[in-house]
């Protein structure tokens, strides 16, 4: 993997940090680059946190960590720093915060807190060991920096006539979605139109095709080949046309890494779920599955994955799909996706939403 730090590490605290990652990403066999490349693997981009500055990537494949010093813990990491990862146009924020006294630099016990794109926020601080530190920031960091992304969609308008307004199972949908938002489990989209400016927003959609981000999704299966589901960026509890909040997923091209839809020809498609590569491996390996259903709760007692990797990558998809094999029943599994959230399999839409009911917790653990 090669790597290049961005911007300027302006105060003490972020010039130790800076040096003490590059020390550990290069004892890995990492390469440094001088200048960031349009397919350089993980930028370091070292901005203010009152007024981030944005690394526009040229690659989907590039892995933006923007790290920020803060002058002290605010009482709502979430509320603070997700609007800075995202101003920052990044995949990964790290915050670090004084959080006491110890050999460090100028004295402080810093701690590096790290704040996800699915909502997540975890800590590593560094006591008397700046070494073990590192090392631990780096197990953090490289797993999902080498991550691989399957997010393109490819739309294929030969939805049939018969299905451009749905059928039982969409309603089903609809009607599933409904329930997650009358439980909470929905946390409301995150606007990005309203946080970006116009030239980074566009950017945004050009790369990705996001036009927001919104939290949790959901499928049905059509049949042995196809499913249904919930779009990207839209409200999970409120599920209408056929196309734009619900997509029929056909298949998935590995030799492009693309997921294939079919859509209505009069409709002008939005992206499914980045959840979708995740989904296809369970469906196709399980004809009993039904449905799957993944929300930012928790349940008490479930197995979970060993990493926090990004939404829309193959070894988190892969991950759960393994954990879901290995479970006593795989059509009526629950897995734990760490620091993030549940992915629930069943025979049914109705089946999920039984078990969900009085069992789901909430506040999603962090490690």
């Amino acid at each position: 993997m090669d790597f290049v730090i961005v911007g300027a590490a302006e105060t003490p605290g972020l010039r130790w940090f800076r040096q003490g990652l590059w020390q550990a990403l290069r004892a890995h066999g990492h390469t440094f680059l001088e200048e960031p490349t349009p397919t350089v693997r993980l930028v370091l981009n070292f901005t203010r946190s009152e007024r981030p500055r944005p690394f526009r990537r040229k690659s989907q494949g590039t892995f933006v960590t923007s790290i920020v010093e803060l002058p002290e813990a605010p009482a709502d990491f979430l509320k603070t720093c997700y609007p800075i990862l995202v101003r920052a146009l990044s995949n990964l924020l790290i915050a670090l915060v004084p959080g006491g006294r110890s050999s460090s630099v100028n004295g402080t016990r810093w701690e590096a807190h790290f704040i996800t794109l699915e909502l997540g926020h975890y800590v590593e601080a560094c006591g008397e060991d700046e070494a073990d530190f590192f090392e631990r920031i780096y197990r953090r960091l490289a797993p999902l920096a080498q991550a691989r992304l399957v997010i393109n969609n490819e739309f294929h308008p030969d939805l049939p006539p018969e299905l451009w307004n749905g059928n039982e199972r969409t309603e089903k949908l609809k009607e599933a979605g409904r329930f997650l938002a009358s439980l909470n489990l929905l946390p409301a989209p995150f606007p990005l139109e309203e946080i970006l400016p116009p030239r980074d927003f566009q950017h945004v959609k050009r790369l990705y095709g996001l036009g927001g981000l919104s939290y949790g999704n959901l499928s049905v299966r059509e049949d042995a080949q196809r499913f249904w589901m919930s779009a990207s960026g839209v409200d999970k509890g409120n599920l209408q046309v056929i196309g734009r909040d619900i997509l029929l997923v056909k298949g998935y091209d590995a030799a492009r890494n693309v997921i294939l839809l079919s859509v209505p020809p009069h409709i002008e498609p939005r992206r499914v779920s980045v959840d979708a590569i995740e989904h296809w491996m369970i469906y196709r390996e399980h004809p009993e599955v039904g449905a799957i259903i993944h929300v930012h709760a928790w349940m008490e007692g479930i197995p979970v994955t060993t990493v926090n990797y990004p939404c829309g990558t193959w070894e988190l998809a892969a991950e759960v799909a393994e954990l879901v094999r290995q479970a006593p029943d795989p059509a009526r599994a629950v897995i734990g996706l760490r620091n993030h959230g549940i992915t629930v399999t069943g025979r049914s839409l109705e089946d999920i939403m039984e078990r969900l009911r009085g069992r789901v917790i909430p506040q999603v653990p962090m490690e």
